[in-house]
């Protein structure tokens, strides 16, 4: 009799493991609760008969986003009570996930954003429906729900996210130009520079947890916002002086962003929004040091959605 050999489970699971991580972040925003509940479904899978499993892929995606939903659940109070605004956790993508314009906009952070507005269940439902194309007959397995709520449910969360999605988006080589100009402005205070990138009612984004000095409320209005940034290149942030800080242009959550740090550690990212005009709508800046972790680690992670 042939038996397969002791680790084809963990090839299976191998094989799998991008696209699970890529459910799990979309469901819960956090790179961290992304991977710990990869780890959950790598035990559960390892513990299962795997001999009853007709299609591993869509067994794992279940698995993963039911850990997902259930971590998604028991994070929502803690959200609720954070410091601040609330971004998700930015992450480094390849550039083959961000060439796929679907796969970008999915898990961009202004998409990220828009989910947080969703219930956990709208979330997890709306994440496997829309973004992998999974029927409601395996969502409903995935959410333990019929198939008729499923349907509802996807329903709704799909007209919540149209509502509130940008509408505007400039196209990827526009996107890369404006960004590339914000990084000369910024890192060289150029206030006027900034004034002429950013949308007369752009909105600043800061998250730093109460665990460094971020604005408390969202940043409203060009003038505002421009002698925001302009002021990184002529005072001192986080205990760190202008000629001691380093600015890098990266790809974050499938899009341009830029990457601040010092002395061996990452200080904030900063990621956009546009409209068609090539205007800055909205600004994301994450500065709390435990969302900074998967920027610093350098890994890129591959986001794609097959």
């Amino acid at each position: 009799m042939n038996h397969p050999p002791p680790n084809l489970d963990q090839q299976v699971f191998n094989q799998h493991r991008n696209l699970l991580f890529s459910v799990a972040y979309r469901i819960l925003g956090t790179a961290a609760d992304a991977e710990d509940a990869v780890q959950d479904a790598w035990i559960k899978w390892s513990a299962s008969d795997r001999a009853q499993v007709a299609d591993p892929k869509a067994y794992l995606a279940r698995i993963v986003s039911n850990l997902a939903l259930e971590r998604l659940r028991s994070t929502r109070h803690k959200r609720e009570m954070y410091v601040g605004p609330w971004l998700p956790e930015p992450i480094l993508t390849s550039g083959d996930a961000a060439e796929a314009v679907m796969d970008a906009e999915s898990v961009s952070m202004a998409m990220l954003m828009v989910l947080e507005t969703l219930s956990p269940l709208e979330r997890a439902v709306f994440v496997l429906k829309e973004v992998f194309g999974f029927s409601h007959a395996e969502i409903a397995a995935a959410v333990e729900r019929s198939e008729a709520a499923v349907r509802q449910t996807a329903h709704r969360a799909r007209e919540h996210v149209r509502a509130r999605r940008p509408r505007f988006t400039a196209d990827r080589s526009r996107q890369r130009e404006v960004t590339e100009r914000f990084f000369a402005a910024a890192t060289g205070g150029d206030i006027n520079a900034l004034m002429e990138l950013l949308s007369p009612d752009v909105t600043l984004w800061t998250d730093g947890g109460g665990k460094v000095r971020q604005a408390m409320r969202p940043v409203v209005g060009a003038s505002t916002v421009a002698a925001w940034f302009a002021a990184i290149g002529t005072v001192t942030y986080q205990g760190v002086e202008p000629a001691d800080m380093n600015a890098e242009l990266v790809e974050i959550n499938g899009g341009l962003g830029m990457v601040f740090s010092a002395v061996g550690r990452v200080i904030a990212t900063v990621t956009f929004d546009l409209d068609t005009n090539g205007r800055i709508t909205a600004i994301h800046n994450v500065a709390n040091p435990e969302k900074l972790r998967a920027i610093a680690d350098g890994t890129a992670h591959d986001v794609g959605t097959q």
